[in-house]
């Protein structure tokens, strides 16, 4: 257990950092499997109409420092060749 003033503290900020970056962790974990399970059915449309918003949360994600620039660079690139693949 924390017992100087400062250690206390930092334990009340991570405690509301972990809150608020578990929104874009389970937000981007939730639009991955999404995706994938799209690319999994063949549903080819959907998976590219589906492909921005995906885009849009990993660039966020990076940029607030959840994951770090090249991460998301990878993981983008990644589902682009499997949507793209899926649809040849």
């Amino acid at each position: 257990m924390a017992i100087t003033l400062s250690a206390k503290k930092a334990i009340r900020q991570n405690k509301r950092r972990r809150a608020h970056n578990l929104v874009y962790i389970n937000k981007l974990k939730s639009l991955i499997k999404d995706m994938k399970t799209l690319v999994v059915q063949k549903k080819t449309k959907e998976a590219q109409e589906m492909l921005p918003k995906v885009y849009q949360i990993l660039d966020k994600a990076a940029k607030v420092g959840i994951i770090k620039k090249n991460n998301a660079s990878r993981r983008k690139s990644r589902l682009a060749k499997m949507v793209d693949k899926n649809s040849k």
